[in-house]
């Protein structure tokens, strides 16, 4: 039965469980430490070229896997088994980054990868349950709560972990070094507790039950399929080409901004309180844009959030201070939360419920494959101007790209469209 409150709760708090994880370690620390520790006495240059391979690796397979193992899970019922796996995967490797020493980044990378794989593959079947337990009715909000909380909870931890790093004494700990090393430990065990309500009380889609090799089988040829029938959901694809124009300019300044703010000769301490400006905002901007989302339209909130980011992206040229990177942060928060839950909740409505975890994987394919034209774009016209502050500019490009492509979606008739994908298939 949909809409049941205790599998929603159950269900968001996964959200809440492992954005600890893109906090703490993805935005904040694993970065900095992996340069000023792991890799201390190393080749920096031979360090560095090898962190960006390993993330470049584990991005390329986690965006070749998701579509697979999505059909996998779709065929056999294995969703939420995948899920608890992949969650499993990435909160064991994350803590075991506790245990490695100085000088051992070679370790370092091999165990961040594999972390990356684990949160994004779980993500994968994390959102392929949303159409199963939520109503149309209640989509939204549902996949709102979940960022919110998302960004609640690893803004929680994450604070803790700021506050552990610079006063590591009041804490009980000897030095700078330990708080971090604890703070990858208290990331994997807050990624594996907060998944136990999901484990115990979301309950699998009903499906047919099958063995996971015959699971394999078939889900290779629905795959197969799906690819030769993709024309039949012609919405569908629109708003997948669409997302990934707006969400690559979105992660972009997700990715960016430390960077940007460095340039500016920003000290550390206004960067990590621009990022917890972010987080806290979007806690309850996120269900506040839910609401605004059932007011006008799901499709028309998105517009206007991608509106918003135009904007955001003319505001970082003209930024100079401190207080006006603080102001960008609250600006970012107002809008991330919202474009990230209605864009989700959205690309529920354009997907043949039964098939949602191969869609999904879809759908988090493109969000691999985001932020690749973004920095790309960005890096290319710092270049070619010296400055920075017009590769900012330049990310109106990909957001007037999602604008324009989001507005021919047809979301009216997606329901006979369904049903035509259906047919194709049979």
């Amino acid at each position: 039965m949909k809409d049941s409150r205790k599998e929603i709760i159950s269900w968001s708090l996964y959200d809440w469980a492992n954005s600890a994880f893109a906090t703490t370690v993805m935005a904040a620390f694993f970065p900095i430490f992996f340069s000023q520790y792991w890799s201390y006495g190393a080749d920096s240059a031979e360090s560095t070229f090898f962190l960006g391979m390993g993330n470049s690796l584990a991005s390329l397979l986690v965006a070749v896997m998701s579509p697979i193992i999505g059909a996998i899970a779709d065929k056999g019922s294995y969703r939420k088994k995948l899920l608890i796996l992949f969650a499993f995967l990435g909160a064991a490797s994350t803590a075991g980054l506790f245990l490695v020493s100085m000088g051992m980044w070679p370790l370092a990378i091999i165990l961040y990868v594999i972390a990356n794989i684990g949160f994004a593959s779980a993500n994968t079947f994390y959102d392929s349950l949303l159409p199963t337990i939520a109503s149309e009715k209640k989509v939204d909000f549902v996949s709102s709560l979940g960022y919110s909380l998302g960004y609640i909870g690893g803004g929680l931890l994450f604070l803790l972990n700021v506050l552990m790093f610079l006063m590591p004494q009041t804490f009980g700990l000897a030095d700078e070094i330990m708080a971090v090393r604890l703070s990858f430990l208290m990331v994997g065990a807050w990624w594996i507790v907060f998944s136990v309500p999901l484990l115990l009380f979301v309950k699998e889609p009903e499906g047919q039950r099958m063995k996971l090799s015959t699971a394999m089988k078939e889900g290779f040829g629905d795959l197969k399929n799906t690819l030769k029938s993709l024309r039949k959901l012609k919405n569908t694809a629109f708003f997948l080409v669409a997302y990934w124009c707006y969400i690559d300019g979105v992660d972009t300044i997700i990715r960016m901004a430390t960077d940007y703010g460095t340039a500016l000769g920003f000290s550390a301490s206004s960067l990590i309180v621009a990022l917890l400006i972010t987080q806290f905002v979007a806690f309850p901007a996120a269900l506040i844009y839910n609401m605004f989302g059932k007011k006008i339209g799901v499709k028309r909130a998105l517009l206007v959030a991608i509106a918003a980011y135009m904007i955001i992206a003319c505001l970082g040229f003209f930024m100079t201070k401190e207080s006006q990177f603080y102001a960008l942060a609250v600006c970012i928060g107002l809008f991330q939360g919202g474009i990230q839950a209605l864009s989700r909740s959205y690309f529920s409505r354009l997907i043949p419920e039964e098939e949602s975890a191969q869609f999904y994987g879809f759908f988090n394919l493109l969000g691999k494959f985001a932020a690749i034209i973004g920095p790309l774009l960005l890096g290319i016209v710092t270049l070619i101007t010296g400055q920075q502050k017009y590769g900012i500019l330049s990310l109106i490009i990909l957001f007037l790209a999602g604008f324009i492509l989001l507005r021919k979606v047809d979301d009216s008739h997606i329901k006979d469209d369904i049903e035509k994908f259906r047919e194709a298939k049979r």
